[in-house]
């Protein structure tokens, strides 16, 4: 018999019992839907926070300093000026962080303030939607000038057209209002990526949080500024800075750059050998968040994939019964010779096929579910060759796997006793 013979007395044999193939299919449907959505959704946004990244990390690397160093090892201004000296280094920036509240007449929130000099745009690639980011000029006069996120414009003035507007941030009983002068469509609040400023950032919200709770109380959402290191450091009386962001004229050496910094930082301060300064390449956070990103979609993947295994089981009991109710036909054709390899196939056929169905409609309702996710989500989707042949393959495999005994079973029985059953 071909395989061609075989194919159509399986599709007969599934649309005769139509209602109980589409139930068996079910779980494979839900099984690779599962997975299908999972692994493109997961792809999509990996490709997406890694793009925002890679943009904001461009030749980029940033110098930090322990957390038990002392005021002495800190960076300086002078520390500053000296790199910008340096042939090979195109923008230099501290950078600095304050969690507290921002209020304006008829709004409230949690407020994240991102401050450094005037490079800040280029280091971080800051995009500007209104208005522009500050000035050399305003940082060293301490100017009160922020520009705001999006999301943060959203948030306290429903508009991105607030230039010009005025907000308040308050921290640990101070009060400071900044002038609005750009609007922005980077998220200030992710600038800021690596382990220990961002341990250090929620340290500073919570010891933050009992100054600024009464505040806080009237909104949730976190907004985003980013305004002139000098007006924070008025804040705090700073003397120096903990990070500091530099960016290589050739991205290529950015590493190179990095190093060359440090090795000043210790010559001015007089501290070699102390490792206070640690120099972090920021496309190191880029290949961390995506092996992250594709070790939790495999596992989350992983996980949903137990529903097709639920699917194969289905997908034998049903094969079984199928086995049991054509008991006189398989008699029947093995008593006109019929091989047992034939009648293995015939049965195996009908498995793969049922579970080829459901995989193909599965992919279908998969890709459905991660475009209605990814709409919502804002992002965009990547179905790859790879995810249509997990789909396909997963399919096949169990329908092979779990096919196979009740076709040795069929395969296996005598005529005589075939011919016996009623």
């Amino acid at each position: 018999m071909s395989i061609w013979e075989n194919i159509k007395i399986a599709v007969f044999s599934i649309r005769t019992n139509m209602m109980r193939s589409i139930l068996t299919m079910l779980g494979i449907i839900i099984g690779v839907a599962s997975v299908i959505a999972i692994i493109t959704v997961g792809n999509g946004g990996k490709d997406y926070i890694v793009d925002i990244m890679s943009s904001m990390s461009s030749g980029a690397v940033s110098i930090q300093v322990k957390t038990d160093a002392t005021a002495a090892e800190l960076i300086t201004k002078e520390d500053i000026e000296s790199l910008r000296g340096i042939d090979s280094i195109q923008y230099v920036s501290p950078m600095d962080y304050k969690i507290g509240s921002a209020y304006t007449d008829n709004e409230t929130a949690i407020c994240f303030v991102l401050s450094g000099n005037e490079d800040l745009s280029h280091v971080m690639n800051i995009t500007m939607r209104r208005g522009r980011f500050f000035t050399e000029e305003e940082n060293k006069n301490a100017a009160n000038v922020c520009v705001i996120s999006e999301l943060g414009a959203m948030v306290l003035y429903n508009s991105l057209d607030c230039v010009g507007e005025y907000i308040n941030f308050q921290v640990n009983g101070q009060v400071v209002k900044f002038r609005i002068i750009g609007v922005t469509s980077a998220d200030l609040s992710a600038s800021t990526s690596s382990a220990n400023s961002t341990v250090s950032m929620y340290s500073e919200m919570s010891a933050n949080m009992g100054n600024t709770q009464d505040t806080m109380m009237g909104g949730s959402a976190m907004v985003s500024i980013v305004a002139p290191i000098t007006v924070t450091d008025n804040m705090s009386n700073s003397k120096g800075y903990n990070m500091l962001y530099v960016t290589a004229k050739d991205s290529s050496q950015a590493k190179t750059v990095g190093n060359a910094a440090k090795n000043i930082l210790y010559a001015k301060h007089g501290n070699f050998g102390s490792n206070v300064y640690n120099v972090v390449n920021m496309e190191t956070y880029t290949v961390l968040v995506d092996k992250i990103i594709n070790v939790f979609t495999t596992f989350v993947a992983g996980i949903s994939a137990i529903a097709l295994l639920v699917g194969g089981i289905g997908v034998m009991n049903i094969m079984l019964v199928s086995v049991t109710e054509r008991t006189r036909e398989i008699g029947i054709r093995k008593s006109l010779g019929a091989k047992t390899s034939t009648i293995m196939f015939q049965f195996l056929t009908e498995s793969i096929i049922l579970c080829l169905i459901g995989g193909i409609v599965g992919f279908i309702l998969g890709v459905g579910m991660a475009a209605a996710v990814a709409w919502y989500a804002g992002i965009s989707i990547k179905v790859e060759v790879s995810t249509i042949a997990i789909a396909v393959g997963f399919s096949s495999a169990v329908g092979i796997f779990f096919g196979l005994y009740p076709a040795r079973k069929a395969a296996k029985m005598l005529p005589i006793e075939a011919l016996r059953r009623d």
